[in-house]
């Protein structure tokens, strides 16, 4: 048995669009991205050297980004876009944020964290969110300290 921390990562993938209905450029018109996500997790493995089993890690993960792909992030206060999206009968996600990078990786942590805490052995998970092949975003979220 490992008596120190390990790491292990998956890395997911699905496909999603959005607008950033205050930006300046481009990102106010809608588009999309083929989201990549590696998620690592840490903690302490059992007595046969496995931290989680890489099939329950997706199994525990992929149900959270189902309702995403092929949908469109839209913000609740993006009135335009709601309105469009429910005539249109589009599948789409309402979030109470703008979907930046940044709180698109925040809001993935905290649900993935949601599911990932009740195994005892994971102390920690980080979340690495590219939204292209040259930009990602962070975010990680830990179990405090006993």
């Amino acid at each position: 048995m490992h008596e120190h921390p390990v790491k292990i990562a998956r890395l997911f993938h699905w496909e999603m669009g959005h607008r950033l209905p205050f930006h300046d450029g481009g990102c106010a018109n809608i588009h999309g991205h083929s989201y990549r996500m590696w998620v690592e997790v840490e903690g302490i493995c059992d007595e046969n050297g496995m931290l989680i089993d890489y099939g329950d890690l997706k199994k525990a993960i992929q149900p959270l980004l189902d309702p995403l792909d092929h949908a469109f992030l839209c913000a609740e206060s993006d009135v335009t876009m709601r309105e469009f999206l429910e005539a249109q009968r589009f599948k789409f996600v309402l979030v109470p944020f703008h979907s930046t990078a940044e709180n698109i990786s925040a809001y993935l942590v905290e649900n993935i964290w949601s599911v990932l805490e009740p195994f005892s052995r994971i102390t920690g998970v980080s979340i690495k969110l590219h939204e292209t092949d040259n930009s990602y975003s962070l975010a990680g979220k830990s179990r405090p300290p006993a």
